[in-house]
């Protein structure tokens, strides 16, 4: 750190510690230039003038920007509630905190009021956002624009909604401000009260004339919370005349009842809310009954299980607590449908309960059922998706374990229940997911993520092979995933992975050897499809080229395999010059053709348009 920075960092602690004193003994007797160069300069991305906006420091805020002309539109990156907001301007600071003294001062020297951060924020959203009154109102005054949404499509009136500032709502309503915009995901005011809760804001935002809007996820303000389990808001609209149908009311308070029994493990009350569900299906007012629609066709995950029709077939389930959780999950996937998160994440729920209690099929079961779900409604190699596939791989290590150590107990017998069935139906729909991530659209491609866990599959796949069938199966998903050269972190071929015995689970409980045995079926296995033990990664590596040099056994292998000991990476290394190590008789593994492109290289040899173009690569390798 240079003399410029060290000061500069003093200069950043000052403002933000208040210590204005201070702080001018540093500055005073320094030329112009030396302070302007000072004052923009960052400290953990951020200046002197943001910190003291950030934390409320008047008085310097004053003197940098009078004494020192600081350029009031700089921006940084400060945190807030432990998150980091970037590009952030000294307004926006002041205006988050709830300083209105130094939003004044700003405003007046001419700070822009509607200036935004890296997401799109304002000065308003972020005074709304913690419910500053005075702040939102002295902005507003002063020409901030009530409708600037952020990244999201979040508005103002949207985020005091959802965080319950009712002063900030009703006054930004007062202004007129567009009740029924949506967001991207097509959420509204509404939806964002109902998801928090408050009943209040919500009953105001309805009289203010609010609509039952339907969000990207098919979600009503109504179903939003039921599903946050936000029962007073449930009863408000259930029990009003003219909100929503009595289709609606039936449904949104069988979902309530789903939220009671996942959710709040509440099963006397989910049974209560199915129960008022029911009531209203049928003898409502002499009107026509509402019966449930005819089931889809029963899932082997939910145990074949059907939704219940009637008062009878309900009062049964009080003495059935495992049938009721069934119930919950055919209920919230009924009507919320497989696009909502809400759907595979409690089936992924109820499938770890009983994973926790040893019910390892049953999880199974469960989570084959959401992963079917996600796959369905989802792209390919979704960070959702991914997820799934990796929580499998860890159940199926955990379960492959014949013993697991325990405290109390060193050798409790954990029962070894893994087949080759188990792991292989995942391990066909992760192959599949991979070959097909041509439909990737997100920004982040998971790809690499997956192939690991595919290849940790494949591992316990070998280990698990009992017949020809078996084998066959197992090889040609992996000739498969071969042939589409799917790559890893840095351009790492599925070869590269197994060679380097990377994983993506934790370190396992097995012995150092038995993870050496496990990598070399795996190399055996993609050697044996075609893998070519020549590719070369984003930095020229060659599979060689990553395997630790006590790693006799992937050596050989690869070496056997028509690997060359004497390739070259990006940076003019071979295996040997970065492990210092040499095959135990190098003869054996070098060809004339090898000596002869060394030769070439060494002596500098000019080769272009004097060899079959066919070798030029081969040369160029050595």
């Amino acid at each position: 750190m240079n003399d410029i920075d060290t000061i500069a960092t003093t200069v950043f602690y000052f403002a933000r510690d208040g210590q204005l004193k201070k702080l001018q003994l540093l500055l005073e007797g320094r030329s112009a230039m030396e302070n302007a160069i000072l004052l923009k300069t960052t400290t953990n991305g951020a200046t002197a003038l943001l910190m003291a906006c950030r934390h409320g420091h008047y008085d310097i805020a004053v003197y940098l920007i009078k004494k020192h002309k600081v350029n009031i539109e700089q921006i940084g990156s400060v945190v807030f509630d432990g998150e980091t907001i970037e590009g952030t301007p000294p307004l926006w600071c002041a205006a988050a905190a709830g300083h209105l003294n130094i939003v004044k001062l700003l405003v007046k020297e001419g700070a822009v009021v509607n200036s935004t951060t890296k997401t799109n924020s304002t000065p308003l959203r972020a005074a709304c956002f913690d419910g500053h009154y005075e702040v939102v109102k002295y902005l507003v005054e002063h020409g901030a624009d009530i409708e600037v949404s952020n990244r999201h499509g979040h508005t103002c009136l949207m985020i005091a909604c959802y965080k319950g500032h009712y002063k900030i709502a009703n006054y930004l309503l007062s202004l007129k401000a567009d009740i029924n915009k949506k967001s991207v995901k097509g959420n509204t005011a509404l939806h964002d009260c109902a998801e928090s809760g408050n009943l209040d804001i919500f009953k105001m935002l309805i009289q203010n004339g609010a609509k039952m809007e339907i969000d990207s996820y098919g979600m009503t303000p109504l179903l939003a919370a039921c599903v946050t389990g936000h029962v007073e808001i449930v009863d408000y609209m259930v029990k009003s005349n003219n909100l929503v149908s009595r289709k609606e009311k039936i449904e949104a308070l069988e979902l309530l009842g789903a939220t009671y029994i996942d959710k709040k493990r509440d099963l006397i009350g989910g049974f209560d809310l199915w129960k008022r569900a029911m009531d209203i299906r049928f003898n409502e007012d002499d009107e026509q009954d509402i019966p449930k629609p005819d089931n889809a066709l029963p899932i082997e995950a939910y145990e074949w299980a059907q939704e219940v029709k009637n008062h009878e077939e309900l009062n049964e389930l009080l003495s059935e607590p495992d049938e009721m959780r069934m119930q919950a999950l055919l209920v919230r996937e009924r009507i919320l449908g497989p696009i909502h998160p809400d759907t595979s994440y409690y089936v992924r729920y109820r499938g770890a309960v009983y994973a926790d209690a040893g019910k390892f099929t049953r999880c199974i079961s469960l989570w084959n059922h959401a992963l079917d779900i996600q796959r369905s409604s989802l792209e390919t190699c979704h960070q959702m998706t991914v997820s799934s596939f990796f929580s499998f791989a860890e159940l199926f290590s955990f379960m492959s374990d014949a013993c697991a150590t325990n405290e109390d107990d060193a050798y409790r017998q954990v029962p070894a229940l893994l087949t080759f069935e188990d792991v292989v139906q995942i391990l066909v729909k992760a192959v599949h997911d991979l070959c097909d991530t041509k439909d990737i659209t997100s920004a982040f491609d998971l790809s690499p993520r997956l192939l690991l866990i595919s290849l940790d599959l494949f591992n316990m796949a070998l280990k698990l092979i009992r017949n020809d069938e078996h084998s066959h199966l197992t090889h040609r998903l992996l000739y498969r995933l071969n042939k589409a050269n799917i790559k890893g972190h840095l351009g790492q071929t599925a070869l590269h992975l197994a060679s380097a015995r990377k994983t993506a689970l934790p370190t396992s409980r097995h012995s150092q050897s038995t993870n050496a045995d496990e990598a070399s079926m795996l190399l055996r296995a993609l050697l044996k499809v075609g893998a070519d033990p020549n590719a070369r990664d984003d930095e020229g590596n060659t599979p060689l080229h990553l395997v630790a040099a006590e790693d006799t056994i992937i050596i050989k292998l690869l070496l056997g395999g028509g690997a060359h000991y004497d390739a070259v990476n990006a940076a003019g290394h071979t295996f040997c010059d970065m492990r210092k190590a040499t095959p135990h008789n190098p003869l054996c593994h070098t060809s004339l053709a090898c000596h002869a492109a060394r030769a070439i290289r060494k002596n500098r040899i000019p080769f272009i348009g004097h060899i079959p173009v066919t070798l030029y690569e081969f040369v160029e390798k050595h």
